[in-house]
């Protein structure tokens, strides 16, 4: 299921190698490699390896150190934006991960060595085919709040403190770099709606910080740092420290100070070594792990501002002042963790046109023990409403539901059409109070679906998301109406690639048919099936479908 978390695959082959690779290297320098090639070396295997901008040299001397050692391979480290390779990856999996696209510079790469591990998270929980072997973290850099020095935030007791003043203080002028674009700024999300909670006031608590950091949101790192110089500057902004080492090493003009969090959260430079590359690309990489792994790597990485994978630092490390002894571990990142935020960062800051349409047949009654008895319909109700409040005044929403003869034989009602929410918010709110049951009704879902994709596509806007959600909890039981083979038919000549329209469809309980819904996301080109099999958890369903690319 999209979202669900898929552990990135270490092959037998690749861990293997690497383990022979480490016992070599602990043992005699890098001569493991060298006995798998000819001595003469006539035909050096080709290595492509990416690389972060602040540790490609780093990464290129160890290279270049252990190709003079005797390997038979020629090795090339490029600076490859993580924004850039991860677009590019995701793309050849058929997942559009960057909103907005990124541009397509050389990304082909044997190693891809990212900012961080949520970039490969996010691929691979919506690309089965993306497997690369992972051979752990080469390096760290924990992520800190930066302000300006001349007037820097203390260090809360309580984490939850700082987050309640991001969210209130509009003096403060926090700020974040785009979460989808940027590692650091997922990360910085991570770190606040951890430290908010989960209860329902840290709920909104953190959509309250969220809003107040997409005021001032930037597309990169680098204009973020401009604007800490502007004369009305921002006054908070969530970095890795070799950011902020690297920024002060120049002596701005305002100079920044870190805020190191309680809680570790890590830009950590996962070694990955790409599917589908031939055995000797594959055991060279796997080899040319190791060398990043002496002591002179640690020192070079220290040289750049970035620790070591251990989180200590090198020789030559510029500490920056408040920096704790030591930094703790960070704590695993669930993808469901970071499907959810980015679902509500979407939400909160990229407007979308959308048509809401709700299963209110008979079983909606049933009551969800995990929710304290309430009834599948009132969950959804709830869902509706949280969903509406993280929705800015640009979205477009409208809202249906559906059973059987709800209007004479149609099986849905219009309660509000697909309306601008600046002027429309209070009647699109009363119209959640319309998902109630029918007692006695079935469930008209193919012409539902069909007649809501085609009003999505009928008002078709360029520039936002145009989708259809359609919440359900079973099958199609409607006499008389569409098969699912008519439905895909009439929906797939309707499909138009450059009108797109998503078709979301989450399904509640155990009573859906999900190869029929996958058929009928299928049918519209776009979209995906998400399964709450506890209906209590369609909330966190709702978010994980907001936040997927795949096939947008």
């Amino acid at each position: 299921m999209p979202g669900r978390h898929r552990h990135l695959r270490r092959s037998g082959v690749i861990a293997a190698l690497a383990a022979l690779a480490v016992v070599t290297v602990a043992g005699a320098g890098w001569a493991g490699y060298r006995q798998l090639s000819a001595e003469d070396c006539p035909a050096p295997v080709r290595l492509k390896v990416a690389a972060p901008n602040e540790i490609q040299p780093a990464v290129r001397d160890a290279a270049d150190t252990w190709v003079r050692s005797g390997a038979c391979v020629a090795v090339t480290v490029s600076v490859v934006d993580p924004t850039t390779m991860a677009a590019a990856v995701g793309r050849k999996h058929g997942v559009n991960l960057v909103n907005g696209g990124a541009s397509r510079a050389d990304t082909e790469a044997d190693v891809w060595i990212a900012d961080s591990s949520t970039w490969m998270l996010r691929i691979a929980a919506e690309a089965p085919g993306f497997t690369p072997s992972m051979l752990g973290s080469i390096a760290e850099s924990p992520l800190v709040f930066a302000v300006p020095a001349d007037r820097p935030v203390p260090a809360a007791a309580a984490p939850k403190a700082l987050v309640q003043r991001i969210a209130t203080d509009k003096e403060l002028r926090p700020a974040v770099v785009d979460p989808e674009r940027d590692a650091t700024g997922l990360a910085g999300l991570l770190l606040i709606a951890g430290a908010a909670g989960a209860d329902a006031t840290g709920a909104k608590l953190k959509v309250g910080a969220m809003q107040a950091m997409s005021a001032n949101r930037a597309g990169t790192r680098g204009a973020l740092l401009e604007r800490f110089q502007s004369r009305s500057g921002i006054g908070l902004a969530p970095l890795s420290e070799a950011d902020l080492i690297t920024y002060n090493r120049n002596n701005p003009a305002a100079p920044l100070t870190a805020v190191y969090p309680p809680a570790s959260v890590m830009l950590d430079y996962p070694y990955a070594v790409m599917p589908g590359i031939d055995p000797p690309k594959a055991a060279a990489a796997a080899t040319l792990r190791t060398a990043l792994s002496t002591g002179l790597f640690t020192a070079a990485l220290a040289r750049a501002g970035v620790r070591g994978p251990d989180g200590t630092a090198g020789p030559g490390f510029e500490t920056p002042k408040g920096a704790p002894a030591t930094i703790p571990p960070a704590t695993p990142v669930p993808v469901k963790a970071v499907s959810q935020l980015l679902g509500s960062w979407s939400a909160i800051t990229q407007p979308g046109r959308m048509l809401a349409v709700f299963d209110v047949s008979g079983s909606m009654n049933a009551k969800v023990p995990t929710a304290g008895g309430l009834t599948r319909a009132q969950v959804t109700q709830g869902v509706a409403r949280q969903g509406l409040g993280l929705l800015d005044d640009r979205w477009s929403v409208g809202n249906w539901t559906f059973s059987t003869d709800m209007d004479g034989r149609r099986p849905w009602v219009e309660n509000v059409p697909i309306s601008l929410c600046a002027t429309h918010r209070d009647e699109l709110e009363a119209a959640i109070g319309r998902i109630v049951p029918k007692p006695d009704g079935d469930t008209g879902l193919f012409d539902t679906a069909l007649a809501a994709y085609q009003r999505v596509q009928q008002g078709w806007r360029p520039g936002v998301s145009n989708s259809v959600v359609i919440y359900t909890d079973g099958r199609n039981d409607n006499p008389g109406g569409l098969t699912i083979d008519e439905l895909v038919a009439k929906m797939t000549s309707l499909r138009d690639p450059a009108r797109p329209v998503r078709m979301i469809i989450i399904g509640m309980g155990t009573a859906i048919d999900r190869a029929e819904l996958e058929e009928i996301a299928r049918a519209s080109g776009s979209g995906g099936v998400f399964i709450a099999t506890d209906p209590a958890k369609i909330g966190e369903i709702f978010l994980e479908a907001i936040a997927s690319r795949k096939g947008a």
